[in-house]
């Protein structure tokens, strides 16, 4: 009830005071003096059209456009003078008495035009005519006549009286009463144009003595008085209203005063939140445009952001995982303590009993005593703050108060839960870049491995036998031809072409065959050592090879063979590219990148690299080649089969590194070989890591359409430790069992025919069962996408038929929690 009186008199109060404003403004006394002005255009209107009826009149005027502008601007000015008046009779009587004779006025204007027109013709012809005949009768009794008469005319131009038209119509009597036979025409035209100007003038002069006669002044001037008048009294009533509107400021102004003060803390408040939100917002904008490797940084950019809204010294965000991925910043000369930021999150949910809300503890003792108060006393002497992800403490935004007094006020949880959106969102989305990136991986390799693979398989059970069988038979006839004869030498050549053939294979098999590989612990100095050994028995004489090793060369995480293989490719394409005698220079050491790199699609982030570098001092390439010279089958010597760079970067890109080659022609070339330098830390995961193993028992899904297949894939699930339940249809799996998210830990979806109806039925699964792990056997991957792969929830994808290893592997990392599960059954179950 009080909020609706106090509405209620609100609405009043602005009612008043809106109608004093109102009044106050004295709009009607501007109006008022638009119409003053909009008279005085009426009284130059009428004076320049007075003006020109007198000009034209005269015959000096030379178009009647001035005086159709006057009498268009006499009307439009009665139109706004009516506009202006709508509501005030008065005002309207007068405007339409000045209407009236505005429009009379334009009527005798109208009239004056056609006269005067006239009148000006007759007048030239007149002239014309009188002077030819004049011309024509020098002495005769025509030419006075003619001259009496023109004089005559003259004066009634002048004088348009009685006694002057008179005088006119005498003389044009006496003119047509002369008898000269040579001048009749002459004498007729004149007559005619006399005639017509003792009629004209004095109509003409009549109509402007009419129009300026007209009382159109007076019609103003008393409509002039009346808008006076209603100005004088508006004013008065903006008067009144200003002065009661300002009465009534001074009583309100007390209560504003009052008013201001309740809402000054407020609006501090709401200042320093907005300012809050507005550094979020342009953190999330930020975030949003940066391209995924540049995520990183940016995420350490808003920690510092947040950290300054919140007052904070130390920021932080830790995603649960083994190890725990970690974000964090921290003002110059303060560093993190050992074991935190990794323990906050098992911290938080212990204090929140696992809910998922935010923790602000500006001091600590409410806290119990006990290692968790000692904890955050060490690490957070001011206060801590922190944010968890909505659907529990899997990831944690936190914020630790070192030196600053405490936490700012500006501390809340809205504050705190945007800021941890913006952060969650972007390493989102990294992830599912991430994730997109090692899924088209995934389709890259199918791809090259289908297409290489078959064509390397061909040559490996055909093309292999048949060289095999050419260089057996090359080498027995060899050894019974006599040395240095033309049949030694073409079966010398024979077999050097054999040999040449098998390599080919050998590297295009080498090519498709790429894969997981497994990684061991690589010394880059024994890496270069072991090539050293290899080039100098391989290497032309003419080509010398140096070598430079810094002390600290460091190592990487790989496949030393690969590797291995890697040196050797370049520095044989360096020798290659020599004519004659030339040198390589193969070099190795540690950097340290202080900025991130990206080349070819490869990021190189900020931190320690192993390079390896390859220079050479031959012929050099042109920018056309260098573009090229990476991809597969490209190659500018005729003996090249251009495997041998392609499988250089392959094998690099697979080691998360990149080649970068620059080159000058006639000058040399250059090959950089950037890996990730592997840390102790990375030496101790490898050496810990166990081999995948097989099966607990986990229930996998299995799809085939054909009956044969699936009973050969079940067997080799079962063999791998897994509990196969078949199904030949999709279709038939979904219907026959509802249970399909809780009951298996996998599905494999073996589609032969082709990768769309592959994942057609991936698909269909993953609407069942989102968060089911989706693995998908093909003959084909050419015709599938990252994006169709990601929507269908595939996780994986290997070739069919199936390979054990490759499928055991598979299995192992796509569950990431394997379950064993109670009460399975023996029997492999098989559903058509």
């Amino acid at each position: 009830m009080k909020a609706t009186a106090a509405v209620t008199a609100v609405l009043l109060l602005l009612l008043l005071l809106t109608g004093l404003w109102l009044r106050g403004l004295d709009l009607d006394t501007s109006r008022y003096g638009t119409s003053l002005r909009t008279l005085d255009e009426v009284a130059m209107a009428e004076r320049a059209l007075q003006r020109d009826v007198v000009t034209a009149r005269a015959g000096l005027l030379r178009n009647y456009d001035s005086l159709s502008a006057a009498v268009s601007r006499l009307d439009d000015a009665v139109a706004k003078l009516r506009d202006a008046a709508i509501d005030d009779s008065e005002r309207m009587a007068a405007i339409d008495d000045l209407e009236r004779l505005i429009a009379r006025q334009g009527t005798l204007v109208e009239r004056f035009k056609s006269s005067n027109a006239l009148l000006q013709n007759s007048l030239s012809y007149f002239g014309l005519f009188s002077a030819r005949l004049a011309a024509s009768d020098r002495n005769g009794p025509v030419i006075a006549a003619t001259t009496s008469l023109a004089a005559a005319m003259l004066n009634l131009t002048l004088d348009t009286s009685p006694d002057a038209a008179a005088a006119v119509k005498q003389r044009l009597d006496a003119l047509r009463a002369l008898r000269s036979p040579d001048n009749e025409d002459a004498i007729h035209a004149v007559s005619a144009h006399g005639e017509m100007l003792h009629a004209t003038l004095p109509a003409t002069d009549a109509l402007v003595k009419e129009v300026v006669s007209l009382p159109v002044d007076r019609a103003r001037e008393a409509l002039a008085a009346i808008v006076v008048r209603r100005q004088d009294e508006a004013r008065a009533s903006a008067n009144r209203s200003r002065a009661l509107l300002f009465a009534i400021s001074v009583l309100l102004v007390a209560a504003l005063v009052q008013l201001g003060r309740l809402l000054h803390r407020r609006a501090s408040e709401l200042r320093s939140l907005a300012a809050a939100e507005h550094v979020i917002a342009g953190v999330s904008t930020r975030l949003v445009g940066s391209r995924p490797d540049e995520i990183d940084d940016g995420i350490v950019g808003a920690l510092e952001a947040f950290a300054g809204i919140f007052g904070a010294d130390r920021a932080y965000v830790v995603t649960a995982g083994s190890p725990p991925e970690i974000h964090r910043w921290a003002r110059p000369g303060l560093d993190f303590p050992s074991g935190w930021p990794e323990q906050a999150i098992g911290l938080g949910a212990w204090l929140n009993a696992g809910a998922a809300r935010s923790i602000s503890l500006p001091q600590f003792d409410r806290l119990p005593p006990g290692p968790d108060r000692t904890l955050l006393s060490a690490v957070a002497p001011k206060g801590w703050f922190c944010t968890p992800s909505t659907n529990g403490w899997s990831r944690l935004l936190g914020y630790d108060a070192v030196r600053s007094e405490s936490l700012s006020e500006s501390v809340d949880g809205v504050l705190g839960r945007m800021a941890f959106d913006v952060v969650a969102n972007a390493l989102d989305r990294q992830q599912a870049e991430q994730e997109r990136v090692r899924l088209e991986a995934i389709l890259q390799r199918a791809r090259r491995m289908e297409t290489l693979g078959a064509f390397a398989s061909g040559i490996a059970h055909n093309f292999n036998n048949i060289v095999a069988a050419i260089l057996g038979y090359a080498e027995i006839a060899g050894a019974q031809a006599e040395r240095g004869t033309r049949l030694a030498r073409s079966l010398a050549e024979i077999q050097r072409a054999s040999e040449r053939a098998r390599d080919l294979v050998d590297q295009i098999l080498t090519f498709g065959r790429r894969g997981e590989m497994p990684r061991t612990w690589v010394s880059v100095t024994t890496l270069v050592d072991e090539a050293r050994s290899l080039l100098a028995a391989s290497l032309p004489a003419h080509v010398r090879l140096d070598v430079r090793i810094t002390e600290s060369a460091g190592a990487v995480l790989g496949d030393p063979v690969q590797l291995q293989q890697v040196v050797l490719n370049l520095c044989n394409n360096a020798a290659q590219a020599m004519d004659g005698d030339g040198r390589i220079v193969l070099e190795a050491g540690l950097q340290v990148r202080m900025t991130s790199l990206r080349d070819d699609g490869i990021a190189l982030a900020p931190g320690p690299w192993v390079l390896l570098s390859v220079s050479d001092t031959g012929r050099g390439m042109s920018a056309a080649t260098l573009e090229r010279i990476f991809e597969p089958f490209f190659t500018t010597r005729p003996e090249g089969n251009g495997l041998g760079l392609a499988t250089v970067r392959e094998i690099v890109r697979e080691h998360g590194g990149t080649v970068i080659a620059s080159s000058t022609r006639g000058v040399g070339s250059r090959f950089e070989v950037w890996l990730p330098s592997a840390g102790q830390e990375d030496c101790d995961a490898v050496s810990s890591r166990t081999p995948v193993g097989h099966g607990e028992g986990e229930t996998v899904l299995l799809i085939s359409p054909e009956r044969e297949h699936l009973l050969h894939d079940e067997e080799m699930l079962a063999a791998l430790g897994y509990e196969p339940v078949g199904f030949a249809d999709p279709t038939a799996a979904v219907a026959g069992d509802g249970a399909v998210p809780s009951r298996f830990d996998l599905a494999l979806v073996c589609q032969p025919d082709g990768s769309r109806t592959a994942a057609d039925a991936a698909a269909m699964l993953h609407r069942l069962a989102p968060e089911l792990p989706i693995v998908v056997a093909i003959h084909s991957a050419i015709e599938s996408g990252s994006a169709s792969v990601t929507r269908a929830g595939i996780c994986d994808i290997v070739h069919y038929p199936l390979v054990s290893d490759e499928l055991a592997e598979t299995l192992a990392r796509c569950i990431p929690n394997p379950r064993s599960r109670r009460h399975r059954t023996s029997d492999v179950e098989t559903v058509d």
